[in-house]
């Protein structure tokens, strides 16, 4: 079995702005601070170091109208930094891999943290780097990808007790595939102010992209519904009548399970078509599906329902179950381990599971396609960095231009996998 120890940590702040402003629900992101962690690990003789990388997207994972971007921005980097410090501490004892990430994401969801109080989405966040550079670092000193840490069994009492057989480490080992896929379609995200010609017709005309994901206000199905169909039938005519593919995305606005039935009711009585392309719709109410339970059957009888930010820890897991959620929108952001066993668990199940960006590039953008290389999603991955901070993505480009800068509407991951998470490239 592979066991790891976190001998040390460091983290470094990079300023990413935005080409273009992305709008979400609750503002505008027109800059953002990339974490980028490394961390030291030894494996009995065999020491090596990996990194990480993620974007720390405060006004997506914590968005708390009482305090400023910056302040917001300035908290999560001192947790960061803390996370540097105490990282052997919050790990523990050598353990595999997989067990130190688990270990890692329960001890920052109860961290005490100075200045503020981050949601949980927002701490799971500022692990994710140090979870994905222990990968790496692990991967590197045994010469194998972080994805094949599970041809060998795996002790991770942390998750073992989720899974039916009690061993977390078979069920990540019976979902990934044995034969890694190397091709995505690549996902260009469309807002409700963007205007076709100038930021939709150059990506669909000139890089033949064909998968929108949509954002939709939520509060009003009628509109949304013709929003959709707008979309759909532009981009088609854009692509020559080819195939379009769509998503939609409330980002937790839509007031309940019968307002996003009557959209895509609407949808399909407007437009066939659109409403095939649909293939399904990410979190529309609000995260804390504790407080605020709805019965999600009535919509997963029309399109798949993926829970997405309320999906922090793994007593959501079972609860989306319970409240009729088709799967999850995984991310890489809320930790490498954490959406492993994410995964597994939805595949025990038989829910589906897509993986989703929070503007990933460079470091994090190979591992988020590392990651759907072994992960069966039903989206590929979706990578919009070249869309919105293509200068993060330079220190890779033109060798990655492929993956990371595509022109033909598919991302490639190289021929070669590379040792641990990517971070070798």
């Amino acid at each position: 079995m592979i066991v790891a120890e976190v001998r040390e940590a460091s983290v470094e702040f990079l300023h990413q702005p935005f080409v273009q402003p992305l709008v979400i629900s609750s503002g505008a992101i027109t800059e953002i601070t990339e974490a980028r962690a490394t961390v030291r690990v030894r494996l009995g003789a065999r020491e090596a170091v990996g990194v990480g990388s993620i974007y720390l997207s405060d006004l997506w994972a914590w968005p708390d109208p009482n305090l400023s971007h910056r302040e917001r921005d300035g908290i999560l980097r001192r947790l960061c930094t803390d996370l540097a410090r105490q990282l052997p501490q919050c790990t523990g004892d050598p353990a595999h891999p997989l067990e130190l990430g688990m270990r890692l994401h329960e001890a920052v969801l109860g961290l005490p943290i100075d200045g503020g109080a981050p949601t949980a989405l927002a701490r799971a966040m500022c692990a994710s780097p140090f979870d994905a550079a222990i990968h790496d670092a692990a991967g590197r000193a045994l010469g194998l990808c972080a994805m094949d840490f599970y041809e060998d069994p795996v002790q991770a009492p942390s998750v073992d007790g989720l899974f039916s057989k009690g061993n977390a480490g078979e069920a990540i080992a019976r979902l990934l595939r044995q034969e890694p896929i190397r091709t995505f379609d690549a996902w260009l995200v469309v807002g409700d102010r963007d205007d076709f010609e100038r930021d939709v017709a150059p990506w669909v005309r000139g890089r033949r992209y064909r998968a929108i994901k949509l954002k939709i206000h939520g509060r009003d199905p009628e509109a949304d519904a013709r929003r959709t169909v707008e979309v759909h039938d532009a981009v088609r005519a854009m692509a020559g009548g080819a195939h379009i593919r769509l998503t939609a995305d409330s980002n937790g606005a839509t007031p309940g399970p019968d307002a996003a039935v009557e959209y895509l009711e609407r949808v399909r009585a407007l437009d066939s078509a659109a409403y095939n392309a649909l293939e399904y719709i990410e979190q529309p109410t609000g995260r804390d599906i504790t407080a605020e339970a709805h019965d999600w059957r009535a919509v997963a009888a029309l399109k798949p329902v993926l829970l997405d930010e309320g999906l922090t820890d793994t007593h959501a897991l079972s609860l989306a179950e319970e409240q009729g959620w088709s799967g999850f929108a995984l991310k890489t952001c809320k930790g490498h381990s954490f959406a492993l066993v994410s995964a597994a668990w939805a595949a025990e199940r038989g829910m589906s599971v897509a993986l989703q960006d929070l503007t990933n590039p460079g470091l994090s953008a190979i591992h988020a396609a590392l990651f759907a290389a072994f992960v069966p999603t039903i989206n590929g991955v979706e990578l919009n960095a070249a869309q919105f901070t293509p200068a993060a993505n330079a220190e890779w480009l033109p060798r990655l231009a492929g993956l990371l800068a595509p022109e033909d509407g598919t991302h490639r991951l190289p021929v070669d996998i590379p040792a641990g998470l990517g971070g070798s490239l």
